[in-house]
């Protein structure tokens, strides 16, 4: 694939670096863990009203010898029975809290009986990628942790391990991706808004069958939809931005680990879709490329920051993914 025009690449990664340094990227073996737990913090609130008990919990998992942090929202009741479980990861810059603010998974998980949970990349980031870096030695390590959340809830929360999917934003859309790539035994389905699979030195390949969702904006210039295959150098002192593949790219990655018959493409109002059939269960890879739409997450209420584009209207990209997730268990 032949990189961007040095002149756009130079503009993307100010655009990328900017909302980086300004923390605005709302919009990467079984390891012993043992979890620690507190309210969340006063204003952290479901937007259906609750009170910050019943939106969920901020909690500690021992993962590595070393403690990682992540938000857990719990459905108000529990049924009786194991619940899917869904794993958010935020975009670059971001935070768990701002993932929840943007994506409103909190309140659309609730009536779907879904647990979910909200983890802190290390920096505010994610190593979405397999290459090691200065900053990021260990570049497996989130995987190993993203393992070891589900174990702990699945001990813990009654989360059900045949019903645990990932999903994220930007650099956390790619972790989501890398974790079921990489790890197709862990999840039941992945989704991912603005993010791609990583390539060249860094790059992801998908292992086996797993339903996948990518939502991307077609006008996209932070992480544009043909990829970014040469972001160029960082600044001094700053993670390395992972090249990636294009979107489409990335889900016929998935659909090629799937053996996935040829795609059909519809055309909707406001964005199209692409569909591979994943064998006879009925099981997809889908791409829904939102016409007219930036770095940011399909009916999100949340402000982008600037130069990240339009936010698209014709698509409830929460509701959409949390369908997609629930579909195969219906």
């Amino acid at each position: 694939m032949a990189s961007l025009a040095p002149s756009l690449r130079r503009r993307t990664v100010r655009t990328w670096c900017g909302a980086v340094a300004l923390g605005l990227a709302l919009a990467g073996c079984g390891t012993a863990s043992e979890r620690s737990s507190s309210p969340a913090p006063a204003g952290s609130s479901s937007h259906g009203g609750g009170t910050a008990a019943a939106a969920g919990t901020r909690e500690h998992v021992r993962v590595d010898g070393g403690t990682r942090e992540y938000l857990l929202h719990r459905p108000g009741t529990n049924g009786g029975g194991p619940r899917p479980l869904v794993i958010a990861f935020h975009g670059r810059g971001s935070s768990a809290e701002k993932m929840r603010e943007q994506s409103r998974l909190d309140k659309a998980a609730k009536a779907r009986g879904m647990l979910i949970a909200y983890p802190e990349g290390l920096r505010n980031a994610w190593g979405a990628g397999t290459a090691a870096t200065e900053q990021r030695p260990d570049p497996d390590a989130d995987v190993r942790f993203a393992k070891a959340l589900i174990d702990e809830l699945v001990r813990t929360e009654q989360a059900d391990r045949r019903q645990v999917y990932v999903v994220g934003f930007s650099n956390g859309g790619a972790m989501a991706l890398r974790v079921a790539a990489q790890r197709p035994d862990l999840v039941a389905g992945v989704a991912s808004v603005s993010g791609q699979l990583p390539t060249g030195r860094a790059a992801v390949k998908p292992t086996g069958a797993v339903p996948a969702m990518v939502v991307y904006g077609a006008e996209d210039r932070v992480r544009p939809l043909a990829g970014m295959p040469d972001p160029g150098p960082a600044p001094a002192g700053q993670e390395p931005i992972t090249p990636t593949m294009s979107a489409r790219a990335t889900a016929e990655a998935f659909a090629a680990a799937g053996r996935a018959g040829a795609p059909a493409k519809q055309a909707k109002a406001g964005y199209d879709r692409t569909v591979w059939n994943l064998g006879s269960s009925g099981a997809t890879v889908q791409l829904l490329v939102m016409h007219d739409a930036g770095h940011t997450w399909p009916g999100s209420p949340i402000t982008p920051p600037k130069g990240f584009g339009r936010t698209s209207t014709a698509l409830d990209a929460t509701g959409t993914i949390l369908d997609f997730f629930a579909a195969r268990h219906r």
